[in-house]
């Protein structure tokens, strides 16, 4: 297709364009309109890789990772029923949207509510929740080493107390309790020893999944054997203290102390050990940290009744254009001269505008309107037909369509109306014997017609008629009453002689025949001379008009050409580029009253001369 094509296009269906445009804009803003605003608040979180990654899982992961863990656990059921628990109302997932900066490792966290306080406080208490859920995790893969420590931090505490009111009060009950609680602790310990080496061999050996990293094994391990060997120096030196000996009050009070040192050296180590765990936990537990607070939004992200009206008007007008151009691509019908050559391999001789019909008596358009565009397309029309002729013009024309109802009769009229302007013998006559229209387009009486001179000996003078002041070089033979067989008249040597005769007597023969889709059409085609194809832009099929041409042809017919019949007065660029045919200059010639024809001194030969002539004239009246 070319760009004037598609030009053409978007000039016919600018109304469809339009109201596709409206349409969609229409509905959009409506729908738009009666929807519940919803609001969105965004924060923006820094996800901190642990320090330390040996002995962490998530600490394994890349950054990137790392950052994709904590936006699905962002959604995660506890973290919403917490949320939900601490906001007093259900929050969905369906309102969160997390995802990750390009590059980065910060997130963006977006919640969408009916509310905008509502919005921003989900946000701010997710970010929170998140946290703390971290935290959790992490906090409790050291809640047992923690737990343990603290106990015993506790036990020693308690006994370095008592250690201290012994030395102050050397008594020597106080002394066979430490032994008890000495001896306890000594068995306490070694039964921990025992199952810590045995769950290191069974992990080592067995490939049990280890609770703790093999690092926080060894590092255990050691701790409890060294605090097993100071319990057992506290033990030997009680077991001293509660034997009676020379040296009296003073050795006693030298065990104690040393067995005090002893507990607080323990004490030192437990809480070395407590603050390792910690500083380990620390290390190897990566963070999230909000680093832009959530606002309360100030207005909603939809609905946006401008712009949704704005995109459904483009949707609406993409949909208008595609059925547009799926209708043009479905249409088959003939609408340019280049779908006539494509097609037909024929030209396209004339171009005549939809004519509005002459006011008072029955009259033709070219005798009322002279000087209009419609007059002129028809003396184009003329010059057309006359050069088509390889060394002269043809006599004999049949005018006829593929289908009725494409204005033949029209076009047979004024175009003979036009030959007879031009100072020609003209004669017009009616071939359709089956719905014959002549007659009415001219207001004359149909008794007498063509079919009378194949039933009576009559001569053509006795049948042919004067065009009502049409012209004085037109004449005019109707068909006639209807016969039961058009064909077979048309087809016979009575045919022959009248079609002689007229040759004799006139200079053009314009015959009005059937459309091309009853025989007589054919019979007709093979007699004349040419054959003017009338054709209605957008409404004549190329496959009924393809038809047409090849039964013209095995007829033997010469077709000169085609004529564009009831061009659309707007759609000049279309309709093979007649612009010509504006509105506004159209209408103007529309307005003109009839005007008297211009006398030319031509004179008629006295068989066209009408028995009474108009206004006692003798000179034909012809318009140049």
């Amino acid at each position: 297709m070319e760009i004037k094509h598609y030009l053409g296009m978007l000039q016919r269906w600018a109304w469809l364009l339009a109201l596709g445009l409206i349409l969609g804009g229409t509905a959009s803003y409506l729908f738009s309109v009666n929807q519940s605003p919803v609001y969105q608040s965004s924060t923006k979180l820094l996800v901190i890789r642990a320090p330390q990654g040996q002995n962490s899982d998530l600490a394994y992961l890349a950054s990137q990772q790392l950052a994709q863990t904590f936006i699905q656990l962002l959604k995660t059921k506890p973290v919403l029923d917490s949320a939900s628990a601490e906001l007093g109302y259900r929050i969905s997932s369906n309102q969160i949207k997390a995802e990750q900066l390009r590059d980065t490792q910060v997130i963006t966290l977006t919640v969408e509510d009916n509310d905008a306080g509502r919005a921003a406080a989900i946000a701010n208490t997710l970010v929170g929740v998140l946290v703390a859920q971290n935290d959790s995790l992490q906090s409790s893969r050291y809640l047992t080493s923690e737990e343990g420590l603290q106990a015993q931090v506790g036990q020693v505490g308690g006994q370095i107390d008592q250690l201290q009111e012994q030395i102050n009060r050397l008594t020597m009950e106080n002394v066979e309790e430490q032994i008890v609680q000495a001896e306890a602790k000594i068995a306490q310990l070694q039964s921990e020893i025992a199952s810590l080496e045995n769950d290191i061999y069974y992990t080592t050996n067995r490939g049990r999944t280890p609770d703790l990293a093999p690092t926080e094994w060894t590092a255990r391990l050691a701790q409890l054997k060294s605090t097993l060997e100071l319990y057992q120096q506290i033990y030997a030196n009680l077991l001293v203290l509660g034997k009676p000996t020379s040296s009296g009050a003073s050795d006693r009070l030298t065990h104690l102390q040393k067995t005090l040192e002893l507990y607080q050296q323990i004490y030192l180590q437990l809480l070395g050990s407590l603050e390792e765990v910690r500083l380990a936990r620390l290390q190897n537990t990566p963070s999230i940290v909000q680093i832009e607070e959530a606002a309360v939004p100030g207005s909603p992200v939809r609905p946006l009744p401008v712009r949704t009206a704005m995109l459904g008007a483009a949707v609406g007008l993409m949909l208008a254009f595609g059925i547009a151009f799926a209708i043009e691509y479905l249409d088959e019908s003939l609408r340019s001269p280049m779908d006539v050559d494509q097609v037909l391999g024929l030209p396209v001789l004339g171009y005549i505008a939809d004519m509005k019909p002459a006011e008072g008596p029955r009259q033709l358009h070219v005798a009322a309107f002279p000087r209009s565009p419609a007059a002129e397309a028809f003396r184009n029309l003329r010059s057309g037909i006359e050069f088509s002729g390889e060394d002269q013009p043809p006599k004999t024309l049949l005018v006829t369509s593929s289908r009725p109802g494409e204005g033949k009769t029209t076009v047979a009229s004024n175009l003979a109306a036009i030959f007879a302007q031009s100072g020609k013998r003209v004669v017009l006559v009616d071939a359709d014997l089956r719905r014959p229209s002549v007659h009415r387009a001219l207001g004359i009486p149909n008794r007498l017609g063509l079919t009378t001179l194949f039933r009576d000996s009559l001569k053509l003078e006795s049948v042919w008629k004067h065009s009502n002041g049409i012209s004085r070089g037109m004449l005019v033979i109707t068909s006639g009453s209807l016969p039961s067989n058009p064909s077979e008249l048309l087809g016979s040597e009575k045919m022959l002689h009248i079609l002689a005769e007229l040759r004799q007597k006139a200079d053009v023969i314009i015959f009005d025949g059937p459309p091309m889709m009853v025989s007589d059409a054919q019979i007709l085609a093979s007699l004349m001379d040419g054959v003017l194809l009338v054709l209605q832009p957008g409404k004549s099929p190329a496959d009924e008009a393809k038809s047409t041409l090849a039964q013209l042809k095995r007829s033997g017919a010469k077709v000169i050409g085609t004529v564009f019949n009831r061009v659309p007065q707007n759609g000049g660029q279309h309709y093979g580029g007649y612009r010509y045919y504006s509105t506004d200059t159209y209408n103007t010639y529309e307005q003109q009253k009839p005007i008297p024809p211009i006398r030319v001194m031509a004179p008629v030969p006295a068989a066209f001369e009408p028995a009474t002539r108009p206004n006692g004239h003798h000179a034909a009246e012809l318009v140049n």
